[in-house]
């Protein structure tokens, strides 16, 4: 596709048809529209981007059967693969946790935007927060994953399994009605699936917030209570791979935001060295050190005396034992730190006078940081590790920006396949079977 022809004629967007995806895939296009120079709602203005929303429904958006019986991301992502490689549509929108980690011949991962905060969010009746539950409490989520690390946190509430969208799953809980919750499609509930039902739910922060229903938040949960799904907030904008595609590759990707690529990248990494899909209990949170901070106010550390140096000296990392709080009752040893540098997540930096007065950084190596945590379903055991390398820095030369982008990239995947082999010498298969929430290949 030449720079003309991406200029003249108008782009098929796909996306599933759920109100999220909709907003997502909206979001996206009118940044691809701002970015070519355009402007409005239809794209239109000289120079600027026509782009279309066409909705694809998937295999997985009607189904109420229990995720992990789906067999985890393929059915969210199987059928926009398919009509993007039969011409279709020109590129897709993914939540990026729900594309699943083999790649398809094909297809190509041609952006991925600034992500969203990736943590949880407990959706409580009355704003409780997680620690004021009652005992007993019926607690929604259809996350293997949430539902584990919960019980790990909260041993003596009730996991309810839960589909549906978002405003449906809200709908659940009792008395948020009264702040405007509806849901924007008909479900028929079965018998046990009444509405009004739930004490509370946990959804993913970003989805409440790209959906206008923050509100509902009664409690961010911080990443030792709750470490988020691999690549959680995170978008991917998905293309036909080839030179006939190599311009409008160019134009999206002047929405690419390198640390969610990084980030996503070691995430993404470590779930395909676990064989795992979105349906396994693993959670992992990659970030740039000094470019990205910790998304709390506050952090607690809870040390275990593991730490030891793992892969080389530009490699740190720290172990959990294992055993939650479910099983020895005191708090889980989720969320240590190793060779973390200052509170904030920053890089030492000295500063010299600059133009106009500014302060001119020489910022020390950039340093990539991953945790990642395996959790066993009943929430009795887990194993858990954070890894850090340090990234390649540009050494001159025209090609040197684009080298070093492929090095860091590189650098990613080899940070996620290491924390996935320290879990496995760890025992993260021994407390669940990771395999068995393998998403079918699409």
């Amino acid at each position: 596709m030449t720079t003309t022809e991406t200029d003249s004629r108008r782009l098929r967007l796909g996306t599933r048809g759920s109100r999220l995806a909709l907003t997502q895939s909206g979001q996206v296009a009118e940044a691809l529209r701002q970015a070519a120079g355009g402007g409005g709602a239809a794209g239109g203005g000289p120079g600027g981007l026509g782009i279309d929303l066409v909705t694809v429904r998937t295999d997985g958006d009607g189904d109420r059967t229990p995720l992990r019986q789906l067999g985890g991301v393929g059915v969210f992502a199987a059928r926009l693969r398919h009509a993007l490689l039969d011409g279709e549509v020109d590129l897709v929108v993914h939540s990026f946790k729900d594309l699943p980690t083999q790649p398809v011949e094909g297809l190509e991962v041609i952006c991925v935007p600034a992500r969203e905060d990736p943590r949880d969010a407990l959706c409580a009746r009355d704003g409780l927060t997680l620690a004021a539950l009652p005992e007993g409490a019926r607690v929604g989520t259809g996350s293997p994953r949430r539902a584990a690390q919960l019980l790990a946190a909260r041993p003596d509430l009730e996991v309810v399994d839960l589909r549906g969208n978002v405003p449906t799953r809200l709908a659940r809980v009792r008395g948020l009605e009264a702040v405007g919750v509806g849901t924007d499609e008909p479900v028929a509930p079965s018998r046990a699936d009444a509405a009004d039902d739930l004490d509370a739910v946990i959804l993913a922060l970003s989805g409440l917030r790209r959906l206008g229903l923050e509100h509902c938040t009664s409690e961010v949960l911080d990443l030792e209570t709750m470490l988020p799904a691999p690549a959680q907030g995170a978008l991917a904008v998905e293309a036909r791979a080839g030179e006939d595609c190599a311009e409008l590759a160019r134009a999206v990707a002047t929405l690419d935001d390198e640390p969610t690529r990084l980030a996503v990248t070691a995430e993404r990494a470590l779930m395909a060295r676990l064989g795992a899909g979105c349906a396994a209990p693993v959670g992992a949170w990659a970030h740039l050190r000094g470019e990205s901070q910790e998304p709390r106010e506050e952090r607690a550390v809870h040390e275990t005396g593991w730490n030891e140096e793992f892969g080389g000296d530009d490699t740190a990392v720290a172990r959990t034992s294992q055993g939650a709080g479910a099983a020895s009752g005191g708090p889980r040893p989720v969320g240590i730190a190793a060779d973390r540098g200052d509170e904030h997540g920053g890089t030492e930096a000295t500063a010299a006078a600059g133009p106009r007065g500014s302060a001119v950084s020489r910022r020390s190596p950039r340093v990539l940081v991953l945790r990642a945590v395996v959790t066993s379903l009943d929430g009795g055991q887990e194993v858990g590790c954070e890894l850090s390398t340090e990234l390649p820095e540009a050494t001159g030369g025209p090609e040197a920006p684009r080298e070093t982008a492929a090095a860091a990239i590189r650098a990613a995947e080899a940070l996620g396949a290491r924390a996935a082999e320290v879990l496995l010498e760890d025992g993260a298969d021994q407390i669940v079977d990771l395999h068995a929430n393998k998403p079918r290949r699409d």
